[in-house]
């Protein structure tokens, strides 16, 4: 397959980006990671710039796979990160756009690498069950129904990639807030210290500089694990039950 590719370079948060053009020859069993390692290996051969993108498990687990292809978060395919995308599902002579995710909240590093620490940030705000004393009780010796075992493993499946942000118009974070809550609202554990959680993750959502949910549903769209927005729901109902009588400072 030859393929033209028109990739945004910027050398970092600072400075100016642009699109280039580069040739490219690929096979169409290869992933889309892997087409672009082939493209660095051939510009490193000319002696130029390769091409700056994350990666890691190429398993379509850790998230850090994030550009958008032809104006698509993660590319044409619905359930599905970048590294799990082969170029089979794109034709020979194609002309394929690729950019990082668009965001505030995501600064760019470099090229097709961006900053995506704000996610952290709002784990560390309330993302969590805090284990005190001793040693965590066996998750099977707690009776847990199996409709809300499920509900809350299809909170937790989130990889928090930040899809649900690029695909947002208003770049919003609360497909991913809402997943991370609604997963520990689910279950017995997450109970102790739900006021303070919904409050404290949609607080420094908000300190990140993440735009507001206008209910659009793109998020869910273009989300490679298929969260549901009903999830938003869930912290919308949680973070009003927790604001009644309390208030939670960032």
């Amino acid at each position: 397959m030859k393929l033209t590719l028109k990739i945004w370079r910027q050398k970092n948060a600072n400075t100016k980006g642009r699109f280039e053009t580069y040739q490219a020859e690929a096979s169409p069993d290869m992933s889309f990671l892997e087409m672009l390692d082939v493209l660095n290996e051939d510009l490193i051969s000319q002696k130029q710039e390769p091409v700056a993108f994350e990666h890691d498990c190429r398993e379509g687990i850790c998230g850090t796979c994030n550009m958008v292809i032809n104006g698509e978060p993660h590319g044409p395919m619905q359930g599905t990160t970048t590294c799990q995308l082969h170029m089979r599902h794109f034709n020979d002579g194609d002309t394929i756009v690729i950019e990082p995710f668009r965001a505030s909240a995501f600064p760019v590093i470099k090229d097709l690498a961006i900053d995506r620490d704000s996610f952290d940030r709002i784990i560390q705000a309330g993302g969590y069950v805090s284990i005190n004393t001793g040693q965590a009780q066996d998750g099977n010796a707690i009776p847990i129904e199996k409709e809300t075992a499920a509900e809350a493993f299809d909170a937790a499946s989130c990889i928090g990639c930040g899809a649900c942000v690029a695909a947002c118009p208003n770049a919003s974070a609360m497909l991913f807030v809402s997943a991370k809550v609604s997963h520990l609202a689910h279950m017995p554990q997450g109970k102790v210290e739900a006021k303070r959680r919904a409050q404290a993750m949609v607080n420094q959502m908000d300190e990140e500089g993440f735009g507001r949910c206008s209910n659009i549903t793109a998020c869910e769209a273009e989300c490679p694990k298929e969260i549901s927005v009903e999830h938003i729901a869930r912290l919308n109902r949680e973070y009003l039950s927790s604001s009644v009588g309390s208030q939670v400072k960032a």
